[in-house]
């Protein structure tokens, strides 16, 4: 069943395009937390902390996203 819903038409655009959602809600809501202070983003590793933004992002989105599909495939398969 894994394979088969990864390899759905759609899955991983899915997977990117809500772990890009996550990723940008994430920083916005922390720098809001944060006081929209500069130094949000200037006092730690710019490299780091989007690599980590976008690899928190991929886990959310293929979770979700992969529910999403199962559900979707099980219901095709059981003739609802």
């Amino acid at each position: 069943m894994f394979k088969k819903v990864i390899n759905t038409k759609g899955f991983w655009k899915s997977v990117i395009s809500l772990a890009v959602a996550f990723a940008v809600l994430f920083a916005l809501i922390k720098w809001a937390i944060e006081g929209f202070e500069l130094a949000y983003f200037t006092e730690r590793n710019p490299l780091m902390f989007i690599l980590t933004l976008l690899l928190a992002g991929f886990v959310y989105g293929f979770f979700v996203t992969f529910g999403k599909f199962r559900a979707k495939l099980k219901e095709k398969e059981s003739g609802r």
